[in-house]
């Protein structure tokens, strides 16, 4: 399970939500943080898809991850598209899920946080769509 915290707005760019990504999106909003992965593998690939991408098979299965991992990467947005421009700066990371996946999200933190810093997932209810971002773990000394 991962945290779930509300944000009294609209999200700007809310995500699509297709056929496919639909488990997902209910997960996070129930604060759960899935993916699918092979069934052969086993290996959680993200964003969730209908096949699995290491062997093009379409016997998949949804999984469970941790939502904990460590900062691979982070940088701050001072130009940003329109929609996001009343939100500058901002911070975007990259961060490496304990499971093996890697993915790009919002930080919920200070731009100079170290590399390698300890991280979780949260899932960030807006009024009008579910999202999610990454944040230090409390009391990491990364």
């Amino acid at each position: 399970m991962i945290e779930v915290i509300t944000v009294d707005a609209f999200h700007p760019y809310p995500p699509v939500v297709t056929a496919a990504t639909k488990p997902f999106w209910e997960a996070l909003a129930e604060g759960r943080f899935v993916t699918t992965r092979g069934v052969a593998g086993g290996v959680p690939v993200f964003p969730p898809r209908a096949f699995d991408k290491h062997t093009w098979s379409r016997d998949i299965e949804w999984t469970e991850l941790s939502g904990r991992g460590v900062l691979y990467s982070l940088t701050a947005v001072h130009a940003a598209p329109a929609v996001f421009a009343h939100e500058v700066p901002y911070a975007v990371c990259i961060v490496d899920l304990d499971e093996g996946v890697r993915l790009a999200t919002r930080f919920l933190g200070d731009v100079t946080t170290p590399l390698d810093t300890p991280i979780e997932l949260v899932a960030v209810r807006y009024a009008n769509a579910v999202t999610y971002a990454a944040r230090p773990v409390v009391g990491a000394d990364g």
